[in-house]
Formats: structure tokens, sequence, C-alpha cells
């Protein structure tokens, strides 16, 4: 699969070339952030994945590079889909959650990546706030409604299997409390009296 360069920083695969440019277009501070997002032949228990380099973990924050692993193939109730087939507006919605990681991982030392990524794989706890904190980050970079309509594809889809959408319920915002994160962040402050 044909990757382009979006810039000096970010490389994409061409088939998604239009979608990433709309997530990336949300985080202007991750302009300079080299980031690779590549297609890969599974990814367990997910669609996609946001993770540093391990190499980049040696380096300074600044230098740090990421990756962000994109399953080739979606599977619902037993058919393969492949994932670059989907509707524009969700993969910008699920490129936007996976630069949320990316904007967490920004905030961490290397050693608190690896506690972080050793946390993430064995605590059910700890990977809901990991997710929230995604979904969070999305959102205030003005990615609620594309967030939304992927939560929307994924729980009102009949032909997605029920144990992906309980995974999603279970570590991740709900549509509503999206939209009521959206309206505390538009609600005009309350001024002094």
């Amino acid at each position: 699969m044909a990757q382009i360069a979006l810039n000096a920083q970010h490389i994409v695969p061409e088939s998604i070339e239009e979608e990433a440019r709309i997530a990336l277009s949300h985080y202007p501070e991750l302009a300079k952030t080299p980031i690779t997002f590549k297609f890969k032949k599974n990814i367990k228990k997910s669609t996609m994945q946001a993770q540093p380099l391990f190499g980049s973990l040696f380096t300074t924050r600044k230098k740090r590079k990421y990756v962000v692993l994109i399953s080739e193939k979606i599977k619902i109730s037993g058919k393969e889909y492949l994932t670059r087939d989907v509707p524009k507006n969700i993969m910008v919605g699920w490129l936007g959650h996976e630069l949320g990681h990316i904007m967490d991982y920004q905030n961490r030392s290397s050693l608190n990546l690896v506690w972080f990524g050793f946390k993430y794989t064995f605590s059910g706890s700890y990977l809901k706030e990991a997710e929230r904190a995604a979904d969070t980050y999305a959102v205030s970079h003005g990615m609620a409604s594309y967030i939304v309509d992927t939560k929307n594809f994924i729980l009102d889809n009949a032909e997605i299997q029920e144990k992906y959408k309980a995974r999603i319920r279970k570590f991740y915002l709900s549509p509503e409390e999206i939209m009521v994160m959206v309206e505390e962040h538009d609600a005009p402050s309350a001024s002094p009296e």
C-alpha cells in the first residue's frame, strides 16, 4: 500500500490521505511531531493503535516519533471489511481519537510511557481512563461530531459483533457524554454580579 508524505513530519497511506489531513488539522500542536500512519494486518482487540516508536523513547519528548497502526480489516459478524472503505467521517473520528492518545503521550516522560503501556495492557480501569482521555482530547480539539459519528457507527451497526460494542461502551466516552462535554464547553460562563 502506497505511503505518501503530507509534510516533512506526517506519512500516511494514500488511501486515507484526506481523512488524515482533516484529523491532523484539528491538532496544530502536532504539526512538527513525526507521525507515521500505516496499515497492519491485524491489531488485537482494536481497529487502531497509537504508540511511540520504541527507539524514540530514548530521546527527549520533543524528538519522540509516533506510529498510528490501522488494522487493514474489521471483522463484523464473521465478514471482513477493509478499514479504508469505512465512511470518511468515521475514519476521521478514529484518527482523531488516536491523535488524542499522542497528545496524552507528549505530556509523559519515557519511563512514564513504559509504565503507561504496562498498565494499559493489564488494568481495565487504566485502559478506560486512557481511552476516555483520548476522546476528551479529540472533543476539546473540535472533533466532537466526528467522534460521535464514529461511536454511533459502531454502536448502531447491527452487523458489528456485540463483543466489540461492549468494549466500546465499557472503556470509551458515550455519544451522550461527549454531547454533555460540548454543551458545557459552549455554555456561556456566568458573569459575576
